[in-house]
């Protein structure tokens, strides 16, 4: 079981990064190398958060051996000083009574290690630790910056796009190079420092967690309110749905943007197209553009174009190479944002008819979940055990109560999350309430619970922080969306973020739970993790005060976030957000609600069409299938007459007297009768009752009653 904890927590981060990445990403339509990056960003990171569990137990382990190597029969004190004090106090007792309780105190037996079930061998994890470590610093410092401008790039060619993202990243590498270099200047001028290579290797990972700690305490403040009170507020089925009505308000001001960036990037590009003819230089750089707009205008500029006129018949100053390029980017940058507009209003939509739903069935009588529109797709568990009935007890009456329960539990976690931040530099007393609970499980060595405790603490961490991230927006430039709508560049921008964010966030988590050394001041054995970091002890500015005293501003950064003094600001800039005591909100909330109505009219127009023309189709089907058989059934073979014959021939001039042929030709003429009423339709044209003549359908515009009329106004 040593090897194997280990080899199953692998496989199994590997698949979750591959779902999120399918996820968010697209593997259809994005290169292959930005995939692979940002799959192997997620998946060291990941791995790192699950495998730093197993480290802490087998740290104990070692600790544990470590103590009996040192005093290998250990005597119980305790027990040894009460029958000392017995055996002077007692003046009856025999001598042999007391010869027998001395020696029987000093016979205990040595202290036993329980080895846990995820041991993992020495030697393994600081190679582990080394490897992962260094591999994600490359990534996040060299290789992601550099594929960010690389797929961003409008070039044409390799070539191309590899000058642009070196030109591009020409003074982010430069920066870091010239700070590199001044420092090694200054440790060189100056005699009292004497820095060999490990040192300066402590200093240039003390330099890099000192930049991802800035950054982790900024979003674990925010994600550690935010998140309790999202589940607690989606609880409030009202609240989402106004919610969902200003999204849609702004999201379509959005959305109608995209669409104008796209027709004026597509303009751009019919001229250009028009412009460069078959036989230009540049002609393959206008087949790239092209390859990138909708197929839509893909067919309209390629209607209107005319390959057999040569340019050099006519003087017109053509665009350049840089021009293209330039171009290109914007293609790629307009037909991205379109789509990813579209796909999110739609899904916005369902959301919206899904609360209106809940809302209608709160107060069902019978309860039974009923839908506005019906589900296109159903599983054979949905049918079975899913049921109307199980639907309407979940989502209205204990969706919002498991809500409630799990907002509690995540603000509990806050809170001790927050109590720790500002405590844990305290050993004595213990006041993290991590290290407490981890401390107490050392004496007992109850390993499955130091890894469940491990693993929910670091868990919980993460999930503030990535979640943070995932749902963080820079404008166009960093935007996470869901249903395979993110691009390259954000994917890229998301493996950076979490290879530089997850070493201090290892780094804090030890702290919390005081397994750091340098937080602690213990001369014990350290994480495997600990070691690949260095000695601090280097950088005593940084270890004894940076570290120790930066994560006491969560406190504040918490408070922010209740209040939404974030929000408030961002409001005051220009950029829209949801508030509920603002003039602004109301009127996004109205025009969204607006919206949404429309959309919904629009949709139940169009059901209403579809369910129509089903019925008009499988009614005359039937009709078909009717006289086909009543023709076979009535039929016999025997000669047919000249009169039979001539009555037979179909004439050229004569109305055809067949109903189903009729009502084919009606079919044909009116293929889409948009207020048909089926329920007046009858099979037999006349009725027996009356004897009069009833028509096959009647149109609702005609009828008698006046009741419907305005109803597809």
């Amino acid at each position: 079981m040593s090897g194997a904890a280990l080899g199953v927590e692998i496989v199994f981060v590997f698949f979750l990064a591959l779902f999120l990445l399918h996820r968010f990403g697209d593997f259809k339509k994005q290169h292959r190398l930005v995939l692979v990056a940002t799959l192997l960003a997620w998946c060291l990171c990941f791995l790192i958060v699950f495998i730093i569990p197993l480290d802490v137990s087998t740290t104990i382990y070692n600790r544990c051996i470590a103590r009996s190597a040192v005093t290998p029969t250990p005597i119980n004190v305790s027990q040894l000083a009460t029958t000392t004090k017995a055996a002077i106090t007692n003046v009856s007792t025999p001598y042999s009574a007391t010869t027998h309780s001395l020696s029987s105190a000093e016979n205990v037996s040595p202290q036993v290690c329980y080895k846990p079930w995820s041991y993992i061998p020495k030697g393994i994890m600081p190679i582990f630790w080394r490897v992962v470590y260094w591999t994600s610093q490359f990534l996040t410092w060299i290789l992601l910056p550099f594929m960010q401008s690389y797929a961003r790039s409008g070039g044409f060619s390799i070539t191309g796009k590899i000058k642009t993202a070196l030109i591009e990243n020409a003074i982010y590498y430069g920066t870091y190079l010239l700070i590199f270099g001044a420092l090694l200047i200054y440790v060189a001028v100056n005699p009292n420092l004497h820095l060999e290579w490990y040192q300066l290797q402590t200093i240039g990972i003390a330099a890099a967690n000192t930049w991802g700690l800035f950054l982790l305490v900024l979003l674990l403040g925010y994600g550690l309110v935010e998140i309790p009170r999202s589940h607690w507020k989606g609880a409030r089925k009202g609240y989402l749905l106004m919610k969902t009505y200003f999204k849609a308000a702004k999201l379509m001001t959005e959305k109608a943007d995209a669409e104008e960036n796209l027709e004026d990037a597509m303009e751009e590009v019919r001229k250009v197209n028009e412009c460069i003819k078959y036989n230009h230089p540049l002609r393959k750089c206008v087949d790239t553009i092209l390859r990138k707009c909708p197929s839509v205008y893909q067919e309209k500029m390629g209607r209107n174009m005319d390959d057999y006129e040569d340019f050099e018949e006519k003087n017109i100053n053509y665009p350049s190479e840089k021009m293209l390029v330039k171009l290109h980017k914007q293609v790629i940058y307009a037909v991205q944002r379109h789509n990813r507009t579209q796909v999110q209003w739609h899904i916005l939509l369902e959301q919206a008819f899904h609360l209106e739903d809940v809302a209608k069935n709160e107060t069902s009588a019978t309860k039974q979940f009923l839908h506005t529109f019906p589900q296109e797709s159903e599983s054979w568990v949905t049918r079975h055990f899913y049921t109307s009935t199980v639907e309407w007890y979940w989502e209205c009456l204990f969706r919002p109560w498991c809500s409630r329960v799990l907002a509690v539990i995540l603000a509990l976690f806050s809170a001790v999350v927050v109590w720790s931040e500002c405590t844990f530099f305290s050993t004595h007393p213990v006041l993290s309430l991590f290290a407490v609970f981890i401390q107490q499980a050392e004496r007992t060595y109850n390993y499955i619970y130091i890894e469940v405790a491990c693993f929910l603490t670091i868990f919980f961490l993460s999930i503030c922080v990535y979640s943070t991230v995932f749902r963080i927006r820079v404008f166009n430039y960093y935007y996470f969306a869901s249903h395979h709508q993110t691009d390259a560049y954000s994917l890229l921008f998301s493996g950076m973020l979490f290879c530089r964010l997850t070493p201090p966030l290892c780094l804090n988590f030890l702290g919390l739970t005081h397994m750091d050394g340098s937080i602690s001041h213990q001369n014990t054995e350290q994480t495997a993790y600990t070691s690949i970091m260095g000695s601090l002890k280097v950088l005593p500015l940084i270890a004894d005060g940076f570290y120790i005293y930066y994560p006491m501003l969560v406190v504040i950064l918490c408070i922010a976030t209740y209040f939404s003094l974030g929000t408030r600001c961002l409001n005051l800039l220009g950029f829209q957000q949801f508030m509920g005591d603002n003039d602004m909100t109301s009127d996004l909330t109205d025009e969204g609600k607006e919206l949404i109505r429309r959309e919904k009219r629009k949709r139940q127009r169009q059901e209403d069409g579809e369910t129509r023309r089903r019925e008009w189709k499988e009614r005359y089907a039937n009709n078909r299938e009717d006289s086909s058989r009543n023709r076979n059934v009535n039929s016999e073979p025997k000669e047919a007459t000249y009169t039979e014959m001539t009555t037979s021939r179909p004439s050229k001039y004569t109305r055809p007297s067949n109903r189903s042929e009729r009502d084919r030709i009606e079919l044909l003429q009116d293929a889409e009768p948009l207020d048909f009423n089926a329920e007046a339709f009858t099979d037999d044209p006349l009725d027996s009752e009356s004897g009069r003549y009833q028509p096959a359908g009647r149109y609702l515009s005609m009828s008698k009653s006046n009741s419907r009329i305005f109803d597809d106004v």
